[in-house]
């Protein structure tokens, strides 16, 4: 069986965190991070309220993203040994992706250490994360929330356990 989970935030929302822990407990557990696939620099866009436009889906080579998932679909197997993972026989054929990006919730509790430019959190990052939330939405994804005031471990714990449930409802 091959699983892929999403996991989406806004920037600095804790995806990382989160993708690194769960790798970390899952069997067989391949990560693509999205911030991977960023265009070079000099091909983002700059907006009217003149900053680059890192928040937005063009700033992503997402036809690499998307080969990439899709070199995982192919052969689980193959990919982990390309990327260094080691394939455990004793964990039934079960496949877990993790695709972590920048689409969870958190606008009040952003915390980042770089300081942004005055109103580009507001001005940019958030309306463009909304804009995507949306229509995530309006395409019937299923999303599961998190409170991103609980303590990690039991984010984490919440995100392992629905996993297992979820692969064992489909077994």
């Amino acid at each position: 069986m091959k699983v892929i989970v999403g996991i989406g935030g806004v920037t600095n929302s804790g995806k990382t965190t989160l993708t690194n822990s769960l790798h970390k407990a899952l069997p067989n557990c391949c990560v693509i991070h999205q911030d991977e696939f960023f265009k070079p620099q000099d091909q983002i866009a700059v907006g009217e309220d003149g900053f680059k436009q890192w928040d937005v889906l063009e700033s992503l080579d997402m036809e690499a993203m998307l080969s990439t998932v899709q070199a995982w679909v192919k052969s689980p197997q193959k990919f982990a040994r390309a990327h260094g993972v080691s394939v455990q026989s004793d964990a039934s054929d079960t496949h877990i992706l993790l695709l972590e990006g920048f689409l969870i919730y958190s606008y009040k509790t952003r915390k980042y250490v770089v300081a942004d430019p005055p109103g580009v959190f507001e001005g940019h990052v958030w309306p463009m994360y909304l804009k995507y939330k949306q229509e995530m939405e309006a395409d019937g994804v299923e999303v599961v929330y998190l409170d991103g005031m609980q303590p990690r471990e039991e984010l984490v714990h919440q995100v392992l356990e629905d996993i297992q449930n979820m692969l064992l409802n489909c077994s």
